[in-house]
């Protein structure tokens, strides 16, 4: 069995965390450690020049937004450096990628979302009907709350181009099969594109083993600055036209995917996520060699593993005792099973408005949040809209036991 979290090391490591807020709405962004602060800090004041001129300050800036890049490469286990677009927020990267793709869409051909994800992935998409693509819904399945392989297989057809979907819920909390999608949909002849924005905080992404063409999340949920990623596979992402101004070609990646360029202290800030898993893992193992890149790659799976089993046990806290309200319906498994969720845990209280039970927790110095969380369809698709939609905890691996007690205590007097 392995050692629990140390969760002491891993709250210091957070400078927020001191103030004795519980900090229980981290899908709605996290806290950052030092390491990121650190890395922030350091590029402004060090290197903070336009990059690509031939003087050393501009030549040492250019090196740390491109060792910024290989450390995201390094993060989602892309193949090449080059596979990695970064940008303000994955809504933002979204649309971009679908402007980059709307040139390929012909009349007729059909694209398939879901009604269970975030905006972010449906809406972009859905302005590719002003090039004639035609829009279907997987619909969850409402007894079971799932995303159905058999729905998807009767969707799919030899007019498909894309799959759109979410990597967890950031409603539901559930993790669906990406995978197992990914082989549906290539064996019908289309690619498949992930967003990935509740599931990262949680797991380690591993973008190859994902079977997705494209894969998304905001760095700002993974303890990172207000930043996301966008990666493709590479000869698709070579093959896509520029964004960018008209001599910089469709050869030059990523640069063609960020009009503007990329915010250089906030990439070279991302460094400080890895920075952060690896002290984790350092500090549970610490004759762990972490220099070459594989090893450092397992340095931060090692952490991750430490992170799904404390949530575990956090998410079990709040569910155990959920389960016990009659007058409390959660909405998604309710169980804290990882293999089976997140713990973002959405519940509703009957004859209650949402906003009432956020607002009286309020007060117990503890945030957490109601809302349909952006992803509106899903609402509404539950019946949930006149209750004010859902409440929303989202725990990240850096809360405790006692914060969970906490909350457990303001819910108790909220209903």
């Amino acid at each position: 069995m392995s050692q629990a979290l140390d969760i002491d090391f891993v709250r210091a490591q957070f400078p927020a965390l001191s103030n004795g807020f519980a900090y229980l709405d981290n899908a709605g962004g996290s806290q950052v450690p030092q390491q990121v602060v650190n890395r922030i800090s350091d590029y402004l004041i060090g290197s903070n020049v336009q990059t690509g001129a031939s003087y050393q300050a501009s030549q040492q800036a250019s090196a740390r937004v491109l060792a910024a890049r290989e450390s995201m490469q390094q993060l989602i286990n892309a193949r090449r450096s080059e596979e990695v677009v970064m940008g303000g927020s994955t809504t933002l990267l979204m649309f971009m990628l679908c402007q980059a793709i709307a040139p390929s869409i012909k009349p007729g051909d059909e694209i398939i979302l879901t009604n269970t994800d975030h905006e972010a992935n449906i809406g972009a998409w859905e302005r590719l009907q002003e090039r004639g693509a035609v829009i279907k819904f997987w619909n969850l399945n409402p007894s079971t709350l799932l995303l159905d392989l058999d729905a998807l297989d009767k969707l799919l057809s030899d007019k498909t181009r894309w799959v759109a979907m979410t990597h967890a819920s950031n409603v539901l909390g559930t993790i669906n099969p990406v995978a197992e999608v990914a082989k549906r949909v290539h064996a019908a002849g289309a690619r498949l594109c992930v967003d990935a924005v509740a599931y990262a905080p949680h797991r380690l992404v591993d973008v190859q083993a994902s079977g997705a063409d494209c894969y998304l999340f905001s760095l700002y949920k993974v303890f990172g600055p207000h930043y996301a990623v966008l990666w493709g596979e590479y000869e698709f992402l070579r093959a896509l036209p520029s964004l960018n101004h008209f001599f910089i070609g469709p050869e030059v990646l990523p640069y063609k995917l960020q009009p503007g360029n990329v915010n250089y202290e906030l990439s070279y800030g991302c460094m400080g996520i890895n920075d952060y898993l690896v002290a984790v893992a350092s500090h549970m193992n610490p004759t762990a060699d972490s220099v070459q890149p594989a090893n450092a790659r397992q340095q931060m799976q090692a952490a991750f593993n430490q992170f799904e089993a404390h949530e575990e046990l956090l998410a079990e806290r709040l569910l155990s005792w959920l389960r016990t309200r009659t007058n409390v319906r959660v909405i998604g498994q309710t169980a804290s099973d990882a293999a089976l969720r997140v713990p973002a845990i959405s519940f509703v209280v009957n004859g209650q408005h949402s906003e009432s039970i956020v607002r009286a927790v309020d007060a117990q110095n503890i945030g957490i949040r109601f809302g349909d969380f952006y992803a509106k369809r899903l609402i509404k698709a539950l019946g949930l809209e006149s209750q004010g939609g859902v409440v929303r905890v989202s725990i990240a691996h850096y809360n405790t036991l006692d914060e969970m007690d906490r909350l457990i205590q303001a819910l108790e007097k909220a209903f």
